[in-house]
């Protein structure tokens, strides 16, 4: 436990500036019958059915059903409401520390950035540019991957997650299933995309687990150039466009992709009138100054801590709420965030203060793409990574060798403006062969320097986006 504690603490050492999209999903574990090229006759004519755009029937027991004494209470099985209800805060805790985590990470890490199409600000560029990034999404495709891990390999996964993988799965599975409404709504999709090489067979019973937990689709496809714009354009449809592609290439070695898909569309509770938009200064981490649209607006629920002071504001419906936390004057944004850590998030998002809040947003539109692999090592999941001691055994395997993670490919992208927000995301696991105030009291928070931000679920107070802004990007600010 020491062990871990000082691994946590050396995530913070680093940082610069990080856009941060947080979130979950998750799987657990089960082995069994084989599907493969070598398998039965069926199973390929329902693989050819999925070619065609068919849902496969999901079979086979729910993972969930083989958790034990987990998902019981008194003898009684609980459903994933009832279990989220007694386990809430321990889950959300968790689930916020593994996205600050990821964050610093991400921070330190920042020449594994992916250079965006018409991005000119990239990770590693001396803490110039926004950097976006999903936890939810990377979550969702390493709990749907971690679905097919044992031994050691389950174990550093898990303890990088910061929670069990049925805790885990059951959390946001029922999270899934309550995505909102039209004016606001978070909908995420999962797929699983495998070689038709006879080489590799995988176990039918990984794919109906992954298929009873995370919906997820199972597609056996030749490991070519059509591969690659099946999985693109289906991660293009289910990001509602915010992020046209995933994979850039398909690797000889490479046996299956197991792919998440994430679409956030918040109208605000109050969109902001003509004359609530007006011209502003941003004042960048580097000190330079630069016009903005600043989008002006009055709340009624203050954040603070000894360090920094913010506001939430309404999306329509009230399940989610945008956050936002300006450190004071003289306090360096990425440091702020740095020095926080699950526990104290979660000590400002649980208390908001009723007061009037003069608050100002300014515009803004972030991109960003990254392998998240060395972050993951860094964080504890190493024998993943490593052919020679990676264990999943649950997934399938293949006469090239032993299966283990090759890539963890992720892009985010969140733009706010007048009317909402909006925020996709979609990450891809590569597997190869061989992510106290009066009430009356005034307070002003103008979001005219570096700040940091969040879109929360109300009722869990759980961030579902969290990240920091710096620098004014050209497409939200102006010149």
């Amino acid at each position: 436990m020491t062990g871990k504690t000082e691994k946590r603490k050396k995530l913070f050492a680093g940082g610069l500036q990080v856009l941060l999209l947080a979130g979950l999903l998750a799987a657990a574990s089960g082995c069994g019958k084989s599907a493969g090229p070598s398998g039965d006759s069926d199973r390929k004519d329902s693989t050819e059915g999925f070619m065609n755009g068919e849902a496969e029937e999901s079979r086979g027991e729910n993972p969930a059903d083989a958790q034990g004494d987990s998902r019981n209470h008194g003898g009684e099985e609980q459903s994933d409401a009832e279990w989220i209800a007694a386990n809430q805060e321990e889950t959300a805790a968790a689930v916020t520390d593994f996205g600050l985590r990821l964050l610093q990470q991400c921070i330190a890490d920042g020449e594994a950035a992916i250079p965006e199409s018409g991005q000119e600000t990239a990770a590693g560029q001396q803490g110039t540019g926004n950097l976006v990034v999903s936890p939810l999404s990377v979550l969702s495709a390493l709990n749907m991957t971690a679905n097919g891990a044992g031994g050691e390999t389950l174990k550093q996964m898990e303890e990088t997650f910061g929670i069990s993988v049925p805790e885990l799965s059951a959390y946001l599975s029922a999270w899934r299933e309550a995505s909102g409404d039209e004016k606001c709504r978070l909908d995420m999709a999962n797929s699983i995309w495998f070689t038709e090489d006879d080489s590799f067979t995988v176990e039918q019973d990984f794919l109906d687990n992954c298929a009873d937990s995370f919906g997820a689709e199972a597609r056996r496809v030749p490991f070519d150039d059509s591969a690659l714009r099946e999985i693109n354009d289906w991660v293009n449809e289910n990001t509602r466009g915010m992020i046209p592609e995933i994979v850039d290439k398909i690797p000889e070695d490479a046996v299956m992709y197991l792919v998440n898909a994430l679409a956030f569309e918040g109208e605000w509770e109050e969109i902001y009138r003509e004359d609530q938009v007006r011209e502003g200064e941003f004042t960048q981490a580097d000190g330079t100054v630069r016009n903005v649209e600043m989008m002006y607006s009055q709340e009624e629920q203050y954040l603070e801590d000894e360090h920094a002071s913010g506001f939430l504001k309404y999306y329509a419906g009230r399940k989610y709420a945008y956050a936002a936390l300006l450190p004071e004057e003289g306090t360096d944004a990425a440091e702020y965030l740095l020095s926080l850590d699950g526990e104290k998030l979660r000590r400002i998002l649980t208390g908001p203060v009723p007061a009037h809040v003069m608050a100002g947003i300014p515009r803004y539109e972030s991109r960003y793409g990254a392998e998240l692999g060395g972050m993951l090592q860094e964080m504890g999941m190493e024998d993943a990574f490593d052919s020679s001691r990676a264990d999943f055994s649950g997934i399938g395997h293949s006469l090239k060798g032993n299966l283990c993670i090759s890539r963890v490919l992720h892009k985010s992208f969140i733009a706010v403006d007048e009317k909402g927000t909006r925020a996709g995301a979609a990450t891809a696991v590569e597997m190869e062969a061989g992510g106290a105030l009066s009430a009356d009291e005034v307070r002003f928070v103008y979001l005219d320097r570096p700040f940091v931000y969040m879109i929360i679920d109300c009722e869990t107070k759980v961030p579902v986006f969290m990240g920091i802004q710096t620098q004014a990007d050209r497409e939200g600010y102006g010149n």
